[in-house]
């Protein structure tokens, strides 16, 4: 069930109780839905996610709960605090998990999940597709946030992955700039090893600009997709082979330069 329930409520009552009417659904799987984050109210002239299903509504309020069953069910990978800065922090976020969420909810994110494990206001920086796992910067406060955003936007942030593609390719330093949805696009990529076996070869690749999906374009270009690349290549029960190992960059709170890696692993 994916449905979209928009209500406006008349007298003072609970939002559960609204939705609960709305809907027809059971108000413990209303509860679960906010808890979830696919409720939204405007707060302050802002639309936010309402998670209190006892919260009090006055009349003329309204909210709205975006019902998608599935999305609701799903249970989310569990990523890895590597190190708490203070007003940022630094995870490592497995395949599958999505950097935020949608209207439909939030909690197969890491927004939400860094959210909850450090108590803590938490702001995106940047994005890492679901697909692919690696190193996120989480900042928790809106000056933080938007000094590091800064970093990325002003291409101070260097930003390197390894990836698994398909076939023997031999690079050293191949610069790689096609343009990506009119914009420019730079990736450089040095191979590692190459397998005879499975026909594929590791790499390392460094981006200097952060247009979506611009290694995995980038990469299939040139005829080496990504191994696992569903959208660009071929699909794999193992996923996509493409993970961030490094950010480096000084930091506009400390101006200390800092860089964290992954230890080293393949894709």
């Amino acid at each position: 069930m994916r449905k979209q329930f928009d209500v406006t409520v008349d007298q003072s009552t609970t939002a559960v109780d609204a939705l609960a009417g709305a809907s027809g659904l059971p108000k413990q799987r209303i509860k679960d839905a906010m808890a979830k984050g696919a409720c939204w109210w405007t707060q302050k002239g802002k639309q936010v996610r309402l998670r209190k299903a006892k919260r009090e509504l006055k009349p003329g309020t309204r909210i709205q709960l975006f019902y998608d069953d599935q999305v609701l069910a799903r249970k989310p990978e569990t990523p890895t605090l590597l190190e708490n800065k203070g007003r940022y922090s630094v995870w490592f976020k497995p395949h599958g998990l999505l950097s935020q969420g949608s209207q439909w909810g939030d909690h197969c994110s890491l927004l939400r999940l860094a959210e909850i494990e450090l108590n803590t206001p938490c702001f995106l920086v940047h994005r890492l597709d679901a697909d692919a796992a690696g190193l996120m910067l989480i900042a928790h406060d809106g000056k933080a946030a938007a000094a590091l955003s800064e970093l990325f936007a002003g291409r101070a942030m260097t930003k390197i992955y390894r990836a698994r593609v398909a076939g023997n390719l031999m690079a050293d330093d191949l610069r790689l700039d096609t343009p990506l949805d009119g914009k420019d696009s730079i990736s450089r990529v040095t191979t590692l090893s190459r397998d005879e076996d499975s026909y594929t070869t590791d790499v390392q690749v460094r981006i200097e600009t952060g247009r979506k999906h611009q290694i995995r374009r980038h990469l299939a270009g040139i005829g080496h997709p990504i191994v696992g690349d569903r959208l660009y290549g071929t699909a794999s029960a193992a996923g996509l082979q493409l993970t961030a190992v490094e950010l480096a960059f000084r930091c506009p709170v400390t101006r200390k330069a800092q860089v964290f890696r992954l230890p080293e692993q393949r894709p």
